[in-house]
């Protein structure tokens, strides 16, 4: 079932790009990432009432709401950075440079969380890095 979720992901990502690259034109790219944010955020929410989550939060303890907020601050900068390359950029080379994030995930979760690394995520890391350097050339 997390492959199905993984590729949906992927595909709904991708649509993301494309939807965003025609929808920012002539949108300031701040703006238009808070109105992005808007939308998550009330899907999100909708989710949570439909799945009757919302008892849960107050169950969630200190230490998951300090690194809950810190990944919400990492992901709006990433927004934010990203909205601004792709009004500025070509998707087809914004997009795989954003994806880069997968070598760099491998890497703080060797580090940071202890995950181990094995000949065959140390091959696809390097592949992943010379095809995101390939397509940006």
């Amino acid at each position: 079932m997390w492959f199905l979720l993984a590729l949906l992901s992927a595909v709904f990502a991708a649509f993301t790009s494309i939807l965003a690259k025609i929808g920012i034109e002539g949108v300031n790219s701040n703006l238009a990432t808070a109105i992005r944010t808007v939308v998550v955020v009330i899907m999100a929410w909708l989710m949570v009432f439909l799945t009757g989550a919302q008892g849960g939060i107050g169950e969630i303890g200190k230490k998951s709401w300090i690194f809950l907020i810190l990944s919400g601050l990492a992901t709006g900068a990433s927004w934010i950075c990203y909205y601004k390359a792709l009004q500025i950029g070509q998707a087809s080379k914004v997009v795989p440079v954003d994806k880069f994030s997968i070598v760099i995930t491998v890497i703080l979760a060797f580090f940071l969380l202890g995950e181990t690394v094995n000949i065959k995520t140390i091959i696809g890391v390097v592949l992943i890095t010379a095809g995101t350097f390939v397509m940006i050339l």
